[in-house]
C-alpha cells in the first residue's frame, strides 16, 4: 500500500471502536476483480451451488432470499438481520480489518459506501455486468453506488424526499399547505401563533436532514477525487438554507425534540408536530408508529426554495454490497442482482420498500397505489416525481460517518444556544476537515 493510503486506513481503523470506521487490510491493492466475469460464469456458479451470507437488516429480504433459493434450490443464503446501524457497521469493519467472518454481501446505506470503497473493502462489481445496469436506476441513487467505471453495489432503496403534513391541523387553523420554505416559515409562525403547542415540526439537529437540504437548496459542500477531499458550507446553496432555518430557530418554531422517540411519535399522532419532511420510505412508519392519526395526514412536494422549482434531494436509502473477501462473489453479485435489480424488486417493492428502479417507479401500479393511510391518496405519483428531480451530482465524504457523529458538538449548538446556524456549519467544516487532516487525506483549500 502506499503511505497515505495506509495512513488513512489506520485512522479510519481507529475510528472503528465508534463503529465508524473501516480498515480493508485484508484485501489487496492489486485490480484482481477487474477480470470480466461472465452470465454463463455466474449460471455455473449456480448450477453448482453453495453458501453465502448476507448482511442485511431490511425486512424484505427474507421473503428474497426464500424466493431465491426456490429458484437456484443448491444455494443456500444464510441471512443475517439482526444488526442495523453502528453495530452493523462495527462488525463488518472488525471482520474486513481482520481478514476473517467477513459476509459475501452486505447492506451499506449511501453515506457510509464511501469509506468502503476508498480502501478497497468492496468488490467492483462493473466486471460481473452491474456497468449494464445504470439505466435501470433513478440518479440519485446510481450516483451514491458508482465512481466512474467503477460499481461499488446496487441501490436497494431510495429516499427522495416529500413533506408530510397533517391535512386536519391545516385545515383546522386554515393555513395553507407551504409550496416554498418562506411559506413554510410564515405557516410555522400561523401554526404557533394559532396554538402554541403546535410546532411545524421537530429538528434538534441531525446530519442526515441538514445534508439533504443542502443538497436540495444547490449546495455541494463536499468535493471527493479519491483522497483528495475539499468542504466548503460556504456557498450559495448552504447560505439559502442556513438564513431561512434560522429564522424558525430564532422564532422558536421547531419543536426541540429529536426524531423517533416516543415524544416524536406522540407529536406526530396528537398534531403538535404538524410537518414532516423526510424520505419517501416513511409511510410504512406512519402505519405502524402513528396508528391512531390514520386519515390525518397527506403527502405534498418538499417545498421549494424558488417557487416553481421542482428541485428534490435524497435522504437515506442503502445499497447490497460485495466485499472484497467474499469466497463466493459469482453467488453473492447473483442474489445482489435478483434482490435489487431482478425478480427480487417487485417483491420487495410489495412488502412496502420504496424502489430505486425506474421501471418501478414508473409503473402504473406503483403510482395508481391509493394510500389508505394518507385518506387514499396516490402519493407515489409525489415520490416518484421527486425521484426523478434529485441533482445527481451530490458527493458525501469518505468519512462521512464520522463526520456526521461530530455534528450535534457543532452545528447542533445552533439549536441549544446562540450560535448561529451558519458558524455551526463553519464548526462543523473546520472539525471535519482537522480529522481529514490526521487521516491523511489530501484538503484542498
Amino acid at each position: 500500500m502506499r503511505r497515505t493510503t495506509s495512513r488513512i486506513l489506520r485512522g479510519i481503523a481507529l475510528v472503528s471502536t465508534l463503529a465508524l470506521g473501516v480498515t480493508a487490510c485484508g484485501s489487496s491493492d492489486d485490480d484482481s476483480d477487474t477480470k470480466a466475469v461472465s452470465a454463463g460464469d455466474i449460471q455455473a456458479a449456480l448450477d453448482k451451488g453453495g453458501s453465502i451470507t448476507v448482511w442485511a437488516w431490511e425486512p424484505t429480504l427474507k421473503t428474497v432470499a426464500a424466493d431465491f433459493q426456490k429458484k437456484y434450490p443448491k444455494v443456500k443464503i444464510n441471512l443475517v438481520g439482526e444488526r442495523s446501524g453502528d453495530k452493523h457497521y462495527t462488525a463488518l469493519s472488525n471482520a474486513i480489518s481482520a481478514g476473517k467472518g467477513v459476509p459475501d454481501v452486505a447492506q451499506v446505506e449511501y453515506f457510509a459506501l464511501g469509506q468502503y470503497s476508498l480502501t478497497k473493502g468492496l468488490a467492483d462489481l462493473a466486471p460481473y455486468g452491474a456497468d449494464k445496469l445504470a439505466s435501470k436506476y433513478t440518479a440519485g441513487p446510481w450516483n451514491a453506488v458508482s465512481d466512474g467505471a467503477k460499481v461499488y453495489g446496487l441501490p436497494m432503496d431510495s429516499g427522495p424526499m416529500a413533506m408530510f403534513y397533517n391535512k386536519t391541523v391545516f385545515d383546522k387553523y386554515k393555513i395553507a399547505v407551504p409550496t416554498t420554505w418562506d411559506e413554510y416559515v410564515d405557516a410555522a409562525a400561523k401554526l404557533h401563533k394559532a396554538d402554541p403547542k403546535v410546532y411545524i415540526a421537530n429538528d434538534a439537529g441531525d446530519a442526515g436532514f441538514t445534508t439533504s437540504m443542502l443538497w436540495q437548496a444547490g449546495s455541494r459542500p463536499y468535493k471527493v477525487d479519491g483522497t483528495k477531499v475539499k468542504i466548503d458550507f460556504a456557498d450559495a446553496g448552504a447560505k439559502k438554507y442556513t438564513d431561512t432555518w434560522q429564522k424558525l430557530i430564532d422564532q422558536k418554531l421547531l419543536a426541540p425534540i429529536n426524531g423517533w422517540t416516543d415524544d416524536w411519535y406522540k407529536g406526530l399522532g396528537d398534531g403538535t408536530l404538524a410537518t414532516l419532511t423526510t424520505g419517501a420510505w416513511m409511510p410504512a412508519n406512519f402505519v405502524t408508529g402513528v396508528a391512531d392519526a390514520k386519515g390525518d395526514w397527506r403527502a405534498a412536494p418538499m417545498p421549494a426554495w424558488t417557487k416553481g422549482d421542482k428541485a428534490s434531494a435524497e435522504n437515506g436509502g442503502s445499497s447490497l454490497t460485495v466485499p472484497a473477501l467474499s469466497k463466493n462473489k459469482e453467488l453473492a453479485y447473483a442474489f445482489t442482482e435478483y434482490a435489487n435489480s431482478g425478480a427480487g424488486v417487485a417483491t420487495r417493492v410489495s412488502e412496502g420498500a420504496f424502489p430505486a428502479t425506474k421501471a418501478e417507479l414508473q409503473s402504473p401500479s406503483f403510482q395508481n397505489k391509493k394510500f389508505d393511510y394518507f385518506g387514499g391518496q396516490e402519493a407515489n405519483k409525489i415520490f416518484a416525481e421527486s425521484a426523478a428531480n434529485v441533482a445527481s451530482d451530490w458527493s458525501y465524504l469518505p468519512f462521512q460517518p464520522y463526520a456526521n457523529s461530530i455534528f450535534n458538538d457543532t452545528v447542533g449548538k445552533a439549536y441549544v444556544s446562540g450560535t448561529k446556524l451558519a458558524d455551526g456549519l463553519k464548526a462543523w467544516q473546520d472539525a471535519s476537515i482537522k480529522y481529514g487532516d490526521e487521516q491523511g487525506f489530501t484538503i484542498e483549500k
